[in-house]
């Protein structure tokens, strides 16, 4: 990704210098110079957006089932910063509003995801409706739609809107604001926008940071041997975070979870390249040959049944088309991010397998697996699944930081949150819910015992 001359002299000052140029970072960067701040330095030893934040499916939601209002507030307001500079930039990164659609063939797990979208909808992500013979797709282009959800009860429906869908598909929750975008298209306008205001992106690492006798920061130090003078330092370095709050002497309260993709040449079309986003929302226990049991004897993993979600979306046309598959069957914390990840030689032929309980007529493209582009990131995450916005103990420093699988979707409003922190403005009532001192409280740690890490994902 071209887009700045990154071997600048370093600057004699800075006013505050961010660690990480992924997209957490690049958007905290433009929201904080759209505030007025300028001496921003954006610091990273890497390609901008190189690590996770175009590794996943580069799509987004404001629906948050299991959480509360907190993430749909959050999310809601990363959507509409999203939609302005996608008007802004005369739709520099092609953002589309098909939705996401849950399917299932499980009739309590559809009266479950009713009562789960009545819930989301009381946490302002819209209203829910009921559709039947007047339910319809979304267009495959354009983002100016309704918001809320659609549910569709009778399988006659399904099938007629989706005919590649299971037979057994009783039933489905169609979420309307919701979509993909190119996120390397909006990672380079925002760097180029960045670059006329006078930011300066340097690509260098920080090694250490020193503080002055107050134990404010003071200075970073830069692995090419500089040290530039800043008032305030913004930790944004993603999956590195672990590593960047030990520069301070801070454990930070977040791990690190192995994520992957695959990219399956679909030269069939067997699903249409206007599809949405589509969930299978079922466990699942793949379709093996005995042959292939008898191989996979040693992996009982991959033999019995699978958790939901398996799922699903077109890219790409022509002789480029293909499906992005995505499936958290085994989520695997890591004790250290390393690049390039390494993924079960089976990974792909599973997420293959996982979907076609979806999508039988895939079955033609099974043993096709292995010849999938496999490739991920990682999740950066808190225990409770949010992200980390705000100061840190340290004076000087911020945060904005552990935004688990949903950095695309959240990243405009987590950088407008921490620059309203940083230059001091009103921040929204939702704020806290995102502050990194909630962890400093025993009842809300206490509320965490039963909680689990994976709220909110798919």
């Amino acid at each position: 990704m071209r887009t700045m001359n990154f071997e600048r002299e370093i600057p004699s000052r800075a006013s505050t210098v961010v660690c990480g140029a992924g997209m957490a970072g690049v958007a905290f960067a433009w929201h904080l110079v759209r505030r007025g701040r300028d001496g921003v330095v954006v610091v990273d030893a890497g390609e901008p957006l190189g690590l996770t934040s175009s590794q996943g499916t580069e799509a987004y939601r404001t629906w948050w089932p299991g959480m509360d209002a907190a993430m749909v507030r959050l999310t809601s307001r990363s959507v509409d910063l999203l939609e302005a500079i996608h008007q802004a930039s005369d739709g520099a990164f092609a953002m589309s509003r098909r939705g996401y659609v849950f399917a299932t063939g499980d009739a309590e797990r559809l009266r479950g995801m009713v009562s789960t979208a009545r819930q989301v909808a009381d946490f302002g992500a819209g209203p829910l409706r009921r559709k039947e013979g007047d339910y319809a797709p979304s267009p495959a282009e354009g983002w100016r739609f309704a918001d809320g959800a659609d549910l569709v009860t009778d399988p006659a429906v399904v099938k007629a809107a989706y005919p590649f869908i299971a037979p057994d598909a009783l039933g489905l929750l169609h979420l309307r604001r919701a979509g993909w975008l190119d996120s390397r298209a909006l990672g380079r306008w925002l760097l180029a926008d960045l670059e006329r205001q006078g930011v300066t992106v340097l690509r260098d690492r920080l090694v250490a940071v020193e503080k002055s006798a107050s134990g404010a920061v003071a200075a970073v130090v830069l692995e090419k041997g500089g040290t530039l003078p800043a008032e305030h330092l913004v930790l944004a370095p993603g999956p590195l975070l672990p590593e960047a709050g030990r520069l301070l002497g801070l454990e930070l309260p977040v791990i690190n979870e192995l994520h992957g993709k695959a990219a399956l040449r679909d030269p069939e079309g067997l699903v249409p390249r206007d599809a949405p986003l589509m969930i299978w929302n079922d466990p699942v226990r793949l379709s093996w040959t005995e042959e292939e049991r008898q191989t996979l004897a040693d992996r009982p993993d991959l033999l019995r049944e699978l958790p939901l979600g398996a799922h699903f979306r077109p890219r790409g046309d022509g002789a480029d088309a293909h499906l992005l598959l995505l499936w958290t069957y085994a989520p695997k914390a890591v004790s250290k991010a390393t690049w390039p990840p390494a993924f079960d030689p089976y990974y792909g032929e599973v997420l293959l397998r996982g979907v076609a309980r979806m999508i039988p007529d895939l079955e033609g493209y099974f043993g096709r697996g292995s010849q999938a582009e496999i490739s991920g990131g990682y999740y950066c995450k808190a225990p409770d699944n949010r992200p980390l916005i705000g100061p840190l103990p340290v004076p000087g420093v911020w945060v904005v930081g552990a935004l688990s699988g949903f950095g695309i979707m959240s990243s405009q409003g987590a950088g407008d949150l921490l620059a309203a922190h940083l230059t001091g403005d009103e921040l929204p009532s939702w704020a806290p819910a995102f502050h990194p001192a909630r962890f400093d409280d025993p009842i809300y740690r206490a509320r965490l015992a039963g909680w689990d890490s994976r709220l909110g994902e798919l």
